[in-house]
């Protein structure tokens, strides 16, 4: 479970880190941008749904 979550954080960081690239070489003429950040929200909305599952099925420890 931890594994899952820290390759997932760091996805989420390079998500952010490619759209700020892009918004840079880009000047606001393309979407990756915007793209690249949709993906950075979504993974971490799939964080916060697989931390919340994981504590209500117990597969984190001290999660009673």
């Amino acid at each position: 479970m931890k594994i899952v979550i820290v390759v997932l954080l760091i996805l989420v960081v390079i998500s952010l880190f490619s759209g700020l690239v892009f918004m840079y070489r880009d000047k606001g003429q393309s979407k990756r941008t915007v793209i690249a950040l949709t993906i950075r929200v979504a993974l971490s909305l799939a964080i916060f749904g697989i931390v919340i599952a994981a504590h209500f099925l117990g597969w984190l420890p001290g999660a009673k």
